[in-house]
């Protein structure tokens, strides 16, 4: 049980890598899927393949719907961005979300006696969320440390953001290090017909890394 550690997976790119480095590390991991009523629900599947694929010590699906709030182009009828810069906080960005998937990560972590959360946050290239910085990071595990019956006994559950320091490119040379198939993850926020769309920021950034490294992303090339 001490080496039990629960990995919020999405099925995208950054999440694959996070459980990809948690079992280097030695972790069994437990992965979490939020279904949040995301656009992008393809991403669901992915996430499935993936933990199969991985042989997880478990995988869990939980539905939790964002939609009632909207306030996001991935939660509510609200076109996503393509072609265009990045504004500061752009419309993609899901108010609160990774407050609610790190409690959820939280509680599913008490439950399995783990006492590591894995998340696939980064700071770095990313499209500008206030819930992706380190500043947040620290705050939660704070929160984590205060919040839960494991950290008032001493036995404090720890959150891991191994790429939050990473550029886009680092994290893919990462992955393929640890023999992650990117052909399985998808992070396109507006797929059509499953296939990714080429042209949201998500998609934009994936390209753009892979093309850095002389690749192209096999996950739209397929």
């Amino acid at each position: 049980m001490a080496n039990r550690a629960v990995i919020l997976l999405s099925g995208g790119l950054d999440s694959a890598t996070c459980l990809a480095i948690a079992k280097s590390e030695g972790f069994d991991p437990f992965c979490l899927t939020i279904q949040y009523g995301q656009r992008h629900s393809i991403e669901l599947e992915a996430a499935s393949k993936i933990a199969e694929l991985s042989n997880v010590a478990e995988h869990k699906v939980l539905a939790v719907d964002l939609t009632a709030f909207g306030g996001s182009a991935l939660t509510d009828d609200i076109d996503v961005p393509k072609d265009s810069p990045t504004e500061d906080i752009p419309i993609t960005y899901v108010p609160a979300r990774n407050t609610v998937m790190l409690s959820l990560a939280l509680a599913y972590a008490e439950t399995r006696q783990a006492n590591d959360i894995f998340v696939g946050v980064n700071a770095v290239d990313y499209s500008g969320y206030p819930d992706c910085r380190p500043e947040f990071i620290n705050a939660f595990q704070t929160l984590a440390r205060l919040a839960t019956k494991a950290g008032v006994e001493g036995n404090s559950i720890n959150i891991h953001a191994p790429l939050i320091n990473l550029t886009k490119p680092e994290i893919i040379q990462r992955g393929l290090s640890l023999g992650v198939d990117y052909g399985l993850t998808h992070s396109c926020y507006d797929p059509i017909n499953g296939k990714p769309c080429g042209h949201c920021d998500s998609c934009l950034i994936r390209i753009k890394a892979f093309a850095e490294l002389g690749l192209s992303d096999p996950a739209i090339s397929k």
